[in-house]
């Protein structure tokens, strides 16, 4: 096992990147992939501060949530029960749970990242959190809900911290104490602040989350958080703002593009295909990459593949991705095609797909397969299904970048603890590159980060979308479907972490049995992987 880390703590500080401003989509193409400059950009300081908390937060149901209706409650109390699955026999469903914690026993995963500490340089990204999904699981949460009862008295005396209300919301939910839930979140309304300090902000948020699960409203409250429309041409979308701020998800694009680049090595003939391509902006990167290569460039030929009717589409659709990463290909010398296949990823069949002879073809699931609902949702388990789909294309290579975190199959409380810890590395990473008055920041934060934490903390079944796991879990799934995996090489690892240098010395980045995880301090918060 070989462990690479980031750059020794220096004397110097993080640097904050307080406002770029935003560079227009051909400014942004101009910049090399891997360049260490790549991030220096400068972002607007511009305020909410004429919004109040509740109206920055649109349609956000405030007194419906503090009084909830008769009925909101009672399908609350009903979420309580585990989530019934429709399976035709009981013996069905029970052979399902032993099958998924024989393959998927997180007692395992757990031992597995007990082994990634590796000299105290970093501890077990999951170690904070006490709860997993296991056998054991109920019993680890009856004996912390426990324990926070016993502590009720003191924290009557000592006034408590946004952060000890949530916990506490949280455990009242989990034991159907609708009344002391509802008092906590008034409280709890009082303390928090959109551009406060990290636990406040993460605070402004989550108690929306544990409002609208309470009211039961977490559907719609999810998908009214959606990003302004941008101010100018020259506002930068939201999520490319994220991965320049908050460098770990950059960093897992960097490591899939480095694994993919080397994969088509001497390739006449490229098909990449990316189940989730978003704005495109990994790609505008690779094409860069490409360009910037000596010798003779591939054909390379890229299917995106993207539902039309996705609640993710902020701007623009597949049609204007792939126009402008064809103007960017043309405009650097490097052959280029996209093909647009607009459906969901459940629909889509290899036919679909295009694939041709002669092709070096590369799958890309970057922030993507979590979305699938696997078999803790349905006896359909469309990501295993996934996954076997693309293993009988035989695809030369498979990237995966998922957030490293389980907010799949934990039941509500221990899945609420995990996304406290989990965000609140996030929210204290973005306080080092942004002001907090950062209307960019506040944005980020709203669009890319609240909407997922209100998906995970409100929602369950089939509503509950965004549905991570950890890279144990993924190293399991990826192996099952018939994948081995493929460690990236030395010179992706060296690559990336002159970059880091350049970011702040508190970001982290080690392997573990071929995967790259990359964390804030001690906080694993994004794992790349590739695999044949």
């Amino acid at each position: 096992m070989s462990l690479v880390s980031s750059a020794e703590p220096s004397s110097t500080s993080c640097r904050k990147l307080y406002s770029l401003k935003g560079s227009s989509d051909s400014s942004a193409l101009s910049t090399p992939a891997f360049s260490p400059d790549n991030h220096k950009m400068m972002y607007t300081t511009d305020s909410y501060s004429s919004e109040s908390y509740e109206k920055y937060i649109l349609d956000s149901p405030t007194e419906e949530l503090i009084h909830p209706s008769s009925s909101a409650v009672s399908d609350y109390l009903e979420s309580q029960s585990p989530v019934p699955i429709e399976y035709d026999e009981d013996t069905m469903r029970l052979k399902l749970e032993e099958l998924e914690r024989a393959l998927l026993d997180d007692n395992e995963m757990l031992a597995a990242g007990q082994s990634m500490e590796i000299d105290g340089e970093w501890s077990d990204p999951v170690q904070n959190v006490p709860f997993r999904d296991s056998p054991k699981e109920s019993s680890s949460t009856d004996s912390n809900l426990s324990s926070i009862c016993s502590s009720k008295e003191v924290s009557q005396i000592t006034p408590r911290t946004p952060k000890q209300l949530l916990i506490d919301c949280a455990a009242a939910l989990s034991e159907g104490n609708i009344e002391e839930a509802t008092a906590i979140i008034k409280e709890l309304r009082q303390m928090v602040s959109i551009q406060g300090d990290p636990p406040q902000r993460i605070a402004a948020y989550m108690v929306e989350g544990l409002a609208a699960r309470m009211a039961a409203s977490g559907k719609f409250l999810y998908k009214s958080l959606k990003c302004k429309e941008p101010p100018s041409s020259d506002r930068l979308a939201a999520m490319q703002i994220l991965f320049e701020v908050c460098p770990c998800f950059k960093f897992g694009f960097m490591a899939a593009n480095g694994a993919i680049i080397e994969a088509f090595k001497d390739e006449k003939r490229v098909h990449i295909i990316d189940f989730d391509i978003n704005q495109g902006s990994q790609y505008i990167t690779l094409i860069q990459t490409i360009a910037s290569r000596p010798g003779k460039r591939p054909l390379l030929r890229l299917t995106g593949v993207d539902d039309p009717e996705s609640v993710q589409r902020s701007v623009g659709g597949l049609q204007i991705i792939g126009l402008r990463l064809e103007k960017l290909a043309e405009a650097l010398g490097v052959p280029f095609k996209f093909h647009a296949v607009p459906s969901k990823t459940s629909f889509v069949t290899p036919s679909m797909l295009d694939h041709r002879p002669g092709e070096a073809l590369v799958v890309n699931f970057a922030f993507q397969l979590h979305h699938m609902p696997d078999e803790s949702v349905s006896t359909v388990n469309q990501r295993d299904q996934l996954l076997r789909m693309v293993k009988s294309l035989n695809p030369k290579l498979v990237t995966v970048v998922e957030q490293d975190v389980n907010t799949n199959t934990a039941p509500f409380f221990p899945r609420f603890m995990e996304a406290y810890n989990y965000y609140s590395a996030v929210f204290e990473s973005l306080d080092v590159t942004l002001p907090r008055e950062s209307q960019d920041r506040m944005n980020v934060e709203r669009q890319c980060l609240a909407r997922d934490i209100v998906n995970i903390v409100a929602c369950e079944g089939e509503e509950r979308i965004e549905r991570y796991e950890v890279a144990g879990k993924w190293r399991a799934r990826m192996t099952m479907a018939g994948f081995t995996s493929r460690p990236m090489s030395s010179n992706v690892k060296d690559m990336i972490q002159k970059l880091i240098k350049e970011y702040c010395d508190r970001y982290r980045m080690k392997e573990e049995m071929g995967l790259l995880h990359f964390g804030w301090e001690d906080k694993s918060l994004i794992v790349a992987s590739a695999w044949t």
